[in-house]
């Protein structure tokens, strides 16, 4: 192990304390969390009818009135280098013409393809052909060539969020459009503003704020609104030591190997966000506006929800302040507890024999945290990481995220009830990260540091164990009050493949 001269020297200016944590981590790894039960319909997972649905959006029509801080959080850092594995793959191939299925259907439906003109006119500039005529010559990898590499579209070193995913009859939008759009669908309030927080990387900050310039008036005066767009990147402080075979430093030219820490990281991102409300969607999670009703109407439900329940638990705090000393009552606390219960699904058996004081300590602790309501998706693939009930260090069990690493599946009970879970995850959610006096959470301080995952990669030939932080929707959230509401599958569409593109609710 080494000594902290010794790693002083090898960390540069990253915090000491801070590495010596994340080695430890190394050396022990990560707790299994221990699991209740998967959530489902009447036992963790709300699913609301019509007049439901209608009483929520109202509300929050109501809220929006009031001209409260909205934001819409886009994690929009993500290369599209893996949507393209396979043709990178078919560009590598000792074979020169389409052979496997993804191959075959990549060419068969290129014209569908929201970016085809542009890689047309890609085509016709660097190999003096149309991409058809290049297709009927067999010269399939110069249409992959100009669709990859730099001197092409560059689609292979590109974010997902500036490729053009949805064909329109006035232009073709890229996913930052359609979550400009959306913006304006479902958060924009009385005052008619709109914002819109991107994460991006660095290296690709300077192109997504041009392409917010080439198109923010377009979108500002179709929807009569005003936009504020702001980008932020993960900050290097939060990345995390690489570790070798012996969770020693992995060191490369005498200094300590940092990797970034993961989406987990950008709870700090969140945390520098001055608002009242913030929507949180990935960037590939979109669907052109044929599509987009439904998204919309379940975004203010589930905001809707939200606010109904923050102004109930304020309604408490402020009761809860007044504390025995003003006479509070027991049925105030029990209904204060049953609210704990029944609408927050964090339930714990011992507050039964708690004396008034410690109930009161109790009920403010677990209420006074920020929000979260959670859209989940009835599971109908493969089982994995979603929404759970998880005991607590202090016996009470609440709703977690979970993804699937954090479950043992060598443990034959949370394996059965893993692969038996009914909801997944699709990242859909809407979040209240200020407190009943109108101050903002300090949200590092409602992470579990004990949830983060060490995954092994190579580097140079040598194995590398890297650490992710808790994920943000996972452990950086695992101390905040959370509520899962059934949403139907149609407002989760992410896209992995470019042939996703090619799916109904894409082309």
């Amino acid at each position: 192990m080494k000594t902290t001269e010794e790693l002083l020297r090898l960390i540069g200016n990253h915090d000491v304390a801070t590495v010596k944590e994340q080695l430890a981590n190394f050396r022990n790894g990560f707790p299994f969390l221990k699991i209740e039960k998967a959530a489902e319909i009447g036992d963790g997972i709300l699913r609301l009818g019509e007049a439901e649905i209608v009483h929520y959006e109202g509300v929050w029509k109501n809220y929006l009135a009031s001209n409260k801080e909205i934001i819409k959080f886009v994690p929009a850092s993500g290369a599209a280098s893996r949507m393209f594995k396979d043709l990178f793959e078919f560009l590598a191939a000792d074979y020169s013409e389409p052979k496997s299925d993804f191959e075959r259907k990549f060419f068969a439906n290129i014209t569908v393809f929201a970016f085809y003109d542009d890689l047309n006119a890609a085509c016709l500039k660097n190999s003096g052909a149309t991409v058809d005529q290049l297709v009927a010559g067999g010269n399939y990898k110069a249409v992959v060539r100009n669709l990859l590499e730099r001197e092409g579209l560059n689609y292979g070193n590109l974010p997902k969020g500036l490729l053009k995913f949805h064909r329109y009859d006035d232009s073709n939008r890229t996913p930052l459009e359609e979550h400009l759009v959306e913006g304006a669908l479902y958060t924009q309030n009385a005052a008619k503003e709109v914002n819109l927080h991107f994460t991006v990387s660095d290296e690709h900050r300077e192109l997504f704020e041009k392409q917010v310039d080439r198109v923010l008036d377009k979108y500002a005066t179709s929807y009569g609104v005003n936009y504020s767009i702001s980008f932020s990147e993960q900050k290097k402080s939060t990345d995390t030591i690489a570790a070798d075979a012996n969770n020693e430093p992995f060191v490369e030219n005498g200094k300590a190997v940092f990797r970034p820490g993961g989406h987990g990281a950008l709870v700090e991102n969140l945390n520098d966000l001055d608002t009242d409300i913030v929507f949180i969607k990935n960037i590939d999670n979109v669907v052109p506006d044929r599509l987009k009703d439904t998204t919309v109407t379940y975004k203010k439900l589930l905001a809707g929800v939200l606010v109904s329940l923050q102004e109930k638990a304020f309604e408490y705090l402020r009761l809860l302040d007044g504390g025995s000393e003003f006479g509070i009552s027991w049925e105030d606390l029990i209904e204060i507890d049953a609210f704990c219960r029944n609408d927050l699904m964090n339930k714990n058996a011992a507050t039964a024999d708690y004396h008034k004081d410690k109930l009161i300590d109790y009920l403010h602790g677990k209420l006074n945290r920020p929000i979260r309501v959670c859209g989940m998706v009835k599971n109908e693939g493969e089982p994995g990481g979603g929404p759970y009930l998880i005991v607590n260090e202090d016996g009470s069990v609440s709703p977690q995220i979970l993804e699937s690493s954090q479950i043992d599946m060598n443990d034959p009970r949370s394996a059965t009830i893993m692969n038996t879970a009914t909801h997944f995850n699709p990242v859909d959610l809407v979040c209240a990260v200020k407190d009943y006096k109108g101050r903002k959470f300090d949200l590092p301080n409602y992470v579990d540091k004990s949830t983060g995952f060490i995954s092994l990669k190579s580097k140079n030939g040598k194995e590398l164990k890297a650490l992710e932080l808790p994920g943000l929707w996972n452990g950086a959230m695992s101390n905040w009050n959370t509520v899962f509401v059934e949403v139907p599958a149609i407002t989760f569409n992410p896209v992995k493949t470019v042939n996703d593109l090619l799916r109904n609710e894409h082309a």
